[in-house]
Protein backbone atom coordinates (compact mmCIF):
# COMPACT_ATOMS: atom_id res chain seq x y z
CA UNK A 1 0.00 0.00 0.00
CA UNK A 2 1.47 4.05 -0.92
CA UNK A 3 1.78 6.10 1.54
CA UNK A 4 0.29 9.75 1.11
CA UNK A 5 3.59 11.09 0.66
CA UNK A 6 4.59 8.79 -2.07
CA UNK A 7 1.05 9.78 -3.81
CA UNK A 8 1.83 13.04 -4.13
CA UNK A 9 5.51 12.23 -5.04
CA UNK A 10 3.90 10.74 -7.94
CA UNK A 11 2.06 13.73 -8.89
CA UNK A 12 5.25 15.85 -8.69
CA UNK A 13 6.94 13.58 -10.66
CA UNK A 14 3.77 13.50 -13.38
CA UNK A 15 3.95 17.21 -13.27
CA UNK A 16 7.41 18.14 -13.90
CA UNK A 17 7.11 15.40 -17.13
CA UNK A 18 4.05 17.19 -18.28
CA UNK A 19 5.75 20.29 -17.75
CA UNK A 20 8.85 19.23 -19.34
CA UNK A 21 6.27 17.89 -22.79
CA UNK A 22 4.53 21.08 -22.71
CA UNK A 23 7.87 22.88 -22.92
CA UNK A 24 9.03 20.98 -25.64
CA UNK A 25 6.60 21.67 -28.06
CA UNK A 26 6.43 25.24 -27.23
CA UNK A 27 10.02 24.80 -28.83
CA UNK A 28 8.67 22.85 -31.26
CA UNK A 29 6.16 25.54 -32.23
CA UNK A 30 7.89 28.50 -31.98
CA UNK A 31 10.81 27.05 -33.95
CA UNK A 32 8.62 25.12 -36.98
CA UNK A 33 5.43 26.79 -37.45
CA UNK A 34 6.04 30.70 -36.21
CA UNK A 35 10.22 30.45 -37.23
CA UNK A 36 11.53 32.32 -34.15
CA UNK A 37 12.52 29.84 -31.58
CA UNK A 38 12.08 30.23 -28.31
CA UNK A 39 14.94 31.05 -25.55
CA UNK A 40 14.40 29.70 -22.69
CA UNK A 41 12.17 26.32 -23.55
CA UNK A 42 15.16 24.42 -24.60
CA UNK A 43 17.11 24.63 -21.15
CA UNK A 44 14.08 24.76 -19.16
CA UNK A 45 13.38 21.02 -20.40
CA UNK A 46 17.19 19.97 -19.29
CA UNK A 47 17.00 21.35 -16.33
CA UNK A 48 13.24 19.67 -15.58
CA UNK A 49 14.84 16.33 -17.17
CA UNK A 50 17.62 16.33 -14.41
CA UNK A 51 14.90 16.92 -12.17
CA UNK A 52 12.87 13.83 -13.38
CA UNK A 53 16.32 11.68 -13.63
CA UNK A 54 16.88 12.54 -10.20
CA UNK A 55 13.63 12.04 -8.06
CA UNK A 56 13.03 9.53 -10.52
CA UNK A 57 15.98 7.38 -8.88
CA UNK A 58 14.83 8.27 -5.37
CA UNK A 59 11.24 7.46 -6.42
CA UNK A 60 12.27 3.92 -7.91
CA UNK A 61 14.56 3.35 -4.38
CA UNK A 62 11.61 3.89 -2.57
CA UNK A 63 9.33 2.05 -4.01
CA UNK A 64 12.15 -0.93 -4.07
CA UNK A 65 12.48 -0.91 -8.00
CA UNK A 66 15.79 0.52 -8.45
CA UNK A 67 18.62 -1.72 -9.87
CA UNK A 68 19.82 -3.76 -7.99
CA UNK A 69 22.32 -7.29 -7.80
CA UNK A 70 20.80 -10.09 -5.55
CA UNK A 71 22.85 -12.99 -6.57
CA UNK A 72 24.16 -12.73 -2.50
CA UNK A 73 20.63 -12.01 -1.25
CA UNK A 74 18.64 -14.68 -3.06
CA UNK A 75 20.50 -17.83 -1.94
CA UNK A 76 20.88 -16.52 1.86
CA UNK A 77 17.67 -16.72 4.02
CA UNK A 78 17.02 -16.30 7.87
CA UNK A 79 18.95 -13.81 9.99
CA UNK A 80 21.51 -14.48 7.84
CA UNK A 81 19.44 -12.15 4.64
CA UNK A 82 18.24 -9.95 7.62
CA UNK A 83 21.90 -8.78 8.51
CA UNK A 84 22.69 -8.47 4.83
CA UNK A 85 19.92 -6.16 3.47
CA UNK A 86 20.33 -4.05 6.68
CA UNK A 87 23.93 -3.52 5.95
CA UNK A 88 23.34 -3.01 2.13
CA UNK A 89 20.74 -0.13 2.88
CA UNK A 90 23.51 1.36 5.71
CA UNK A 91 25.45 1.49 3.15
CA UNK A 92 23.57 3.16 0.59
CA UNK A 93 22.31 5.62 3.61
CA UNK A 94 26.25 6.31 4.35
CA UNK A 95 27.02 6.75 0.17
CA UNK A 96 24.03 8.90 -0.64
CA UNK A 97 24.40 11.23 2.60
CA UNK A 98 28.02 12.14 1.73
CA UNK A 99 27.24 12.51 -2.05
CA UNK A 100 24.30 13.78 -2.35
CA UNK A 101 23.28 15.65 0.48
CA UNK A 102 26.67 16.19 1.70
CA UNK A 103 28.50 16.89 -1.83
CA UNK A 104 24.80 18.23 -3.28
CA UNK A 105 24.39 20.56 -0.14
CA UNK A 106 28.03 22.01 -0.77
CA UNK A 107 27.58 22.57 -4.76
CA UNK A 108 23.93 24.40 -3.91
CA UNK A 109 26.16 27.12 -1.54
CA UNK A 110 29.01 27.51 -3.72
CA UNK A 111 26.32 28.05 -6.75
CA UNK A 112 24.79 30.24 -4.73
CA UNK A 113 28.10 32.05 -3.13
CA UNK A 114 29.32 32.56 -6.93
CA UNK A 115 26.04 33.96 -7.84
CA UNK A 116 26.40 31.68 -11.05
CA UNK A 117 23.09 31.68 -13.61
CA UNK A 118 21.83 29.60 -16.42
CA UNK A 119 22.29 31.26 -19.54
CA UNK A 120 19.06 31.94 -21.05
CA UNK A 121 16.59 31.89 -17.97
CA UNK A 122 19.25 33.63 -15.80
CA UNK A 123 18.00 31.37 -13.60
CA UNK A 124 19.78 30.57 -10.44
CA UNK A 125 22.31 27.67 -10.62
CA UNK A 126 21.47 26.45 -7.06
CA UNK A 127 17.64 26.43 -7.63
CA UNK A 128 18.66 23.57 -10.39
CA UNK A 129 21.56 21.96 -8.15
CA UNK A 130 19.19 21.92 -4.88
CA UNK A 131 17.57 18.83 -6.39
CA UNK A 132 20.51 16.97 -5.17
CA UNK A 133 20.42 17.52 -1.49
CA UNK A 134 16.36 16.94 -2.06
CA UNK A 135 17.03 13.77 -3.16
CA UNK A 136 19.48 12.59 -1.00
CA UNK A 137 16.94 13.12 1.71
CA UNK A 138 14.49 10.82 0.15
CA UNK A 139 16.68 7.91 -0.63
CA UNK A 140 17.49 8.29 3.29
CA UNK A 141 13.78 8.73 4.44
CA UNK A 142 12.77 5.70 2.29
CA UNK A 143 15.57 3.40 3.36
CA UNK A 144 15.39 4.34 6.96
CA UNK A 145 11.78 3.30 6.43
CA UNK A 146 12.97 0.37 4.57
CA UNK A 147 14.93 -0.43 7.80
CA UNK A 148 12.56 -0.04 10.00
CA UNK A 149 10.21 -2.31 8.03
CA UNK A 150 12.83 -5.16 8.54
CA UNK A 151 13.31 -5.22 12.05
CA UNK A 152 9.62 -4.93 13.12
CA UNK A 153 9.47 -8.16 10.82
CA UNK A 154 12.68 -9.65 9.70
CA UNK A 155 10.81 -13.00 7.76
CA UNK A 156 8.79 -10.49 5.21
CA UNK A 157 11.73 -10.15 3.04
CA UNK A 158 11.33 -8.01 -0.27
CA UNK A 159 12.24 -10.35 -2.92
CA UNK A 160 12.83 -7.28 -5.43
CA UNK A 161 15.86 -5.60 -3.22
Amino acid sequence: MKSTFTRYFEYFLAFLMALMLLSVCWQVITRYFLGDPSSFTDELARYLMIWIGILGGAYASGRGNHLAIDLLPSKLKGKAKYRLEILINLLIIFFVFTTLVIGGTRLVYITYTLGQTSAAMQLPLAYVYIILPIAGLLITFYKVREIMTLEVNPSSQNEAS
